[in-house]
Order: structure tokens, then C-alpha cells, then sequence
């Protein structure tokens, strides 16, 4: 969707309305909590580390999207993680959807905290439906473990029903999203946890543990392989 068709598509706004410099810096909160920080961290880690050879999708978290939808309120919103595909990947100081061909994220996660919590699950939602119209909602509670989401059907959000592992799953990213070790983790179409680049490191390393350990009972010196 182009800038001329949401504004076009966007009722109140001024045809004539003149767009801020795009080069905008983020204007976000602190987060909540050190537990927050380390949740939207492991998500991008592994996000990043299995779309390594990708070069069309942008990831981040706790940045301010600028919308054109919002210039009249300057009531921006910025997600805890979002996700957007069929972009250039690149590191931005926000995300200005009038510098990015009208693109909004195709997936927002909103870590739950106790004070927030009633204005992601009610405004915030209402934004991502109407105005983003962003595909794939999510949010977590990572001290109450609570864990919901939704898929836009027909402008409206549906709840997702969990699968037989109490996964929930991405339409968008094509991965399920699911709680491991008190912390929400992607996970492939077969179940399998999608690694932090540390954790794949250290499985290949116990792997040529193993090797050698097998070598040395065959009377193999391992360094000679």
C-alpha cells in the first residue's frame, strides 16, 4: 500500500498534510524490566541467526513506529518486537512507514507487565487491527506466563488455538512461537527450538565431543581426522 492510498484510506487527515523528516530517532520508554530487555534480546538472537542468509525482513524491539495514520495525534506506537517482511535489512533508528513503501510490521509481540498490561490487550490491539492492520499478534507475560495471540481475519483479530505442545503459530514468520524455560522461543513446523547463534555453537561442540569420545573407544586418534 502506498502513502497516497492510507491516506486515501484514512479518514481526517488532510490531503495536504506535510510528512516530518524521515529520519526520525525512536522515542521509547525504558523498559519495565531486566527481564523484558531479555526477552526481546533472545527473540531478535534467534530470529536473526535462522534468517541468516536472508536479506528482506527487519526485526527490532521497543522502537517507535511512525505512521501516517497517527501524524494528526502524533500518538505514535512502538512494540516491544516486531517483525517486517519483504524489506531491506538494515539497521534504522525507528521505523517510518511513509520512508518504507507504506509497510507496516507483519508481526508485533507486547511483553506484559503488570502496569501495562489492560493498554496492550485493549489500545494497543485496537491499533495493530485498525491501524497497522498488522497480521500476527502476540503478547507474554514472562512472571505470570501468560501467552495469547491472534491472526487478522477479515480486519478482525482471531484467537489462535494452541497446538498439541501449547505452541502458537506465526502465519507470517512461518515458525511457532512457544514458552521454554520461562522464556517465549521460536520453534520450527516440527516442533524443533530454533537455537541462539551460543546454544548452536555448543551443540556442535558437544557433537565433536562425542566423535572423539566414539574415535578414542575404535583406538582413533581424533586429531589425525
Amino acid at each position: 500500500m502506498t502513502i497516497a492510498q492510507e491516506l486515501d484510506d484514512q479518514k481526517g487527515i488532510c490531503q495536504d498534510v506535510i510528512f516530518p523528516p524521515g529520519d526520525l530517532y525512536s522515542d521509547e520508554p525504558a523498559l519495565e524490566s531486566e527481564l523484558h530487555l531479555r526477552q526481546i534480546i533472545l527473540l531478535f538472537k534467534c530470529l536473526e541467526w535462522l534468517w541468516r542468509d536472508r536479506n528482506d525482513f527487519y526485526a527490532a524491539g521497543n522502537l517507535t513506529i511512525y505512521s501516517p495514520r497517527q501524524l494528526k495525534s502524533e500518538h505514535f506506537r512502538g512494540p516491544d518486537f516486531f517483525v517486517v517482511l519483504g524489506t531491506e535489512r538494515k539497521t534504522r533508528k525507528s521505523w517510518v512507514v511513509w520512508e518504507e513503501y507504506g509497510k507496516y510490521p507483519n508481526v508485533i509481540l507486547e511483553i506484559l507487565s503488570e502496569s501495562i498490561a489492560n493498554i496492550d490487550k485493549d489500545l494497543k490491539k485496537k491499533i495493530y487491527q485498525e491501524t497497522f492492520r498488522t497480521p500476527d499478534y502476540f503478547w507474554f507475560d514472562p512472571y505470570t506466563q501468560e501467552f495469547a495471540g491472534f491472526h487478522l481475519v477479515d480486519g478482525e483479530y482471531q484467537s489462535l488455538q494452541t497446538s498439541e505442545q501449547g505452541y502458537l503459530w506465526s502465519h507470517q514468520l512461518g515458525l511457532y512461537l512457544g514458552i521454554s524455560q520461562g522464556l517465549l522461543r521460536f520453534f520450527t513446523r516440527d516442533g524443533l527450538l530454533v537455537p541462539t547463534p551460543e546454544e548452536t555453537a555448543e551443540l556442535l561442540e558437544q557433537k565433536a565431543e562425542r566423535l572423539a569420545a566414539k574415535l578414542r573407544e575404535l583406538n582413533i586418534d581424533p586429531d589425525i581426522i
